[in-house]
């Protein structure tokens, strides 16, 4: 008599291939690459703040908070549910002024649905859609309370939604960040203060969060398959209209952070020149090997933000009160002969 069941595919562990090397990261020290998790704190702490400069980050490889160099930029999608489209808009455009991005060139989609429910089957299906059409490197979803009507206490519940994220996760190869609150009840271990069943911080590989010491905010960083910086402090900045959020700069020069990258040192102090400056010269003030220092400017030559001339390298962006006028400074300063 046949077997009516398939068997299931297997493979001797000889035959399944080796991954060597360092943990692969999405952003260095901060978000494994695909990895799912957290980004969680109490309320009004700064957690959307934080997601989307994340999701910013992965589509425009730039530096997250300045300091955490994208290894794995592409495609991001956000969902806020908390937030009228024109606020999300807002907040992005505001990080993206602070660090000289052009908005419309931002590799970054945002659900437009006014819900999205990942207890409905139908939801689902439509976001599994979504994601075989944009294949994201990233997908933010903001915050966990708005995206069902489950029980979050109840273990069954909950481990039935994040198996459903978990299985999206790896149907597209991405990674997943949810912005999630922590309870009132301090715990030794950040992640068993997630608001919910314990299986919430058992799902994650990478997580952030944000908690309130003393009158100032820090951020702690947990990771499944690799050892996380010390915690350091945050700081929400507000400039004129624009906000977001920074390293604060007693800890600037912390050996627990990684040094803001090479490409984005060149790229602000090209910019801050204002005039042409010669590889000799950038190299003897960013202290540099001439080799990672030419790695780093035909980098920047390739993505559109310096260019050669005869008397050096120069920024392809200017510094003005307007964003348009900025736009406006790199279309002609980056024009052949311009």
């Amino acid at each position: 008599m046949t077997d009516p069941h398939p068997l299931l595919p297997t493979a001797r562990v000889a035959d399944l291939d080796e991954v060597g090397g360092p943990t692969p990261w999405l952003v260095r020290s901060l978000w494994s690459e695909q990895a799912v998790g957290f980004i969680a704190g109490t309320p009004k702490s700064c957690k959307s703040w934080l997601g989307l400069d994340l999701a910013i980050s992965v589509a425009s490889a730039t530096p997250c908070l300045e300091r955490f160099e994208v290894e794995q930029p592409g495609p991001t999608l956000v969902f806020l549910a908390e937030d009228s489209l024109h606020q999300v808009r807002r907040r992005i455009a505001g990080i993206c002024n602070h660090r000289r991005l052009d908005i419309h060139s931002l590799d970054l989609h945002v659900v437009t649905s006014p819900s999205l429910r990942l207890d409905s089957p139908e939801d689902i299906a439509r976001l599994d859609a979504t994601l075989g059409h944009l294949t994201p490197r990233l997908v933010l979803l903001d915050p966990l309370v708005r995206l069902h009507r489950l029980d979050e206490n109840s273990s069954a519940d909950v481990s039935a939604l994040l198996g459903k994220l978990r299985h999206l996760q790896r149907q597209h190869a991405t990674a997943i960040a949810v912005v999630h609150h922590v309870g009132k009840r301090s715990r030794a271990q950040l992640g068993q203060a997630l608001r919910g069943s314990t299986d919430l911080h058992a799902w994650s590989d990478s997580s952030a969060y944000l908690v309130r010491k003393h009158d100032r905010l820090e951020l702690a960083l947990e990771h499944r398959s690799s050892q996380a910086s010390e915690p350091f402090p945050l700081e929400l900045v507000t400039d004129d209209d624009n906000a977001y959020l920074r390293v604060c700069s007693d800890e600037a020069d912390s050996p627990q952070l990684p040094p803001p990258p090479l490409v984005d040192l060149v790229r602000r102090r090209l910019a801050d020149a204002g005039q042409p400056l010669s590889r000799v010269a950038l190299r003897r003030e960013l202290r540099v090997n001439n080799q990672r220092l030419g790695d780093a400017l035909l980098r920047l030559e390739r993505d559109g933000f310096v260019r050669r001339s005869s008397d050096g390298w120069i920024s392809c962006q200017r510094t003005s009160p307007n964003p348009a006028d900025d736009q406006q400074s790199t279309q002609q300063l980056c024009l052949p002969g311009g």
